[in-house]
């Protein structure tokens, strides 16, 4: 009956660690894709199919997240299409429709259609230019109440585009596996991007990789313990050091065993942004070619005359040089 207990007891602790160790991934992507589960830029590399369009779109998160140059190639497309279609609505009600009192009237009624569209859209109002007939005034009305939400909206993203906290933290292309206080350490660099200030930055690292378990090969997922694993300022450079002793996942492995496992490192960064008083999250990975075993980093900082601030050199950050012995 004891015995019975006992393996029930340790059944339970076994699954509470694999549910620990799965992360979000699930049991599928744990057992069989052996593609990289995250990608150098920090986007997740999975991916969802069976949700219908409208179920999936948000249009104000898209909005939020895209690139600064497609939103705006996107607000610049708006524009003109707008301006197009209310142009040939005015086109189409003839030459009458649109009185061009300038000294060089417009012949071509489509060409003053859509600039009289972009002087409404815009509230500019020459006067050069006016409807004439209450269809005409009328779809005045109705493209000056459009412009008034379509600028109002867009206004408000730009706005929130501003103002969300982003982390922008630059990681070191490769990470090293260097001699480390008589023993090894897995190692890699950040910096941050900005001028902005990150405060109590905190680092999470995981090393997954396939194993073998009951005959078949199933993605194993382990915390990696830290020398540090928060910083209070981060002004600098961080180099992030796991050593790697007897009760590291990684003690005993070479370079040949990170490829043969599908080795991987995942990084999740959490920090304060100072400005904005709010947690901002950035993430990585490094895959077995990124990994370098017995090469270190070269030093990152500039040599200064008394007197003179610290300064490192960013163009640095991810040079590394052959480990020697002795180090």
């Amino acid at each position: 009956m004891a015995e019975q207990t006992l393996d029930k007891s340790l059944k339970v602790n076994d699954l509470s660690d694999e549910v620990e160790r799965d992360l979000g991934f699930g049991s599928v992507v744990s057992g069989q894709s052996r593609e990289r589960l995250l990608n150098a830029d920090g986007t997740f590399n999975v991916r969802r199919t069976g949700l219908s369009f409208l179920t999936s779109l948000n249009l104000y998160h898209v909005l939020l997240s895209m690139k600064w140059s497609t939103f705006l190639l996107l607000v610049l497309l708006l524009y003109f299409v707008s301006n197009i279609a209310f142009g040939v609505m005015y086109a189409s009600f003839g030459a009458s429709a649109l009185v061009d009192t300038s000294a060089d009237p417009m012949a071509n009624i489509f060409v003053r259609g859509f600039f009289f569209s972009v002087q409404t859209f815009a509230t500019i109002g020459y006067g050069t230019i006016h409807p004439s007939g209450i269809v005409p005034n009328l779809l005045v009305t109705i493209e000056s109440y459009y412009s008034l939400i379509a600028n109002a909206l867009i206004t408000g993203v730009v706005f929130a585009r501003f103002a969300r906290p982003t982390a922008r933290v630059i990681f070191s292309d490769v990470a090293v596996i260097a001699p480390y206080r008589d023993i090894q350490g897995l190692m890699f660099r950040l910096v941050n991007g900005r001028n902005n200030q990150l405060i109590e930055v905190e680092a999470k690292v995981l090393f997954a990789r396939f194993v073998n378990e009951n005959g078949r090969s199933v993605r194993r997922f382990d915390f990696l313990e830290l020398e540090r694993k928060k910083v209070t300022f981060f002004p600098l450079a961080w180099t992030v050091v796991h050593p790697i002793d007897e009760s590291s996942p990684l003690f005993g492995l070479g370079g040949d065993d990170y490829v043969r496992t599908d080795a991987e490192i995942l990084i999740l960064l959490t920090a304060t942004d100072e400005t904005f008083a709010q947690i901002v999250h950035t993430r990585s990975s490094y895959k077995p070619h990124e990994i370098r075993c017995g090469h270190k980093f070269v030093n990152i900082y500039n040599e200064v005359e008394d007197g003179e601030p610290i300064s490192i050199d960013i163009r640095k950050l991810s040079k590394t040089e052959p480990a020697g012995e002795g180090i």
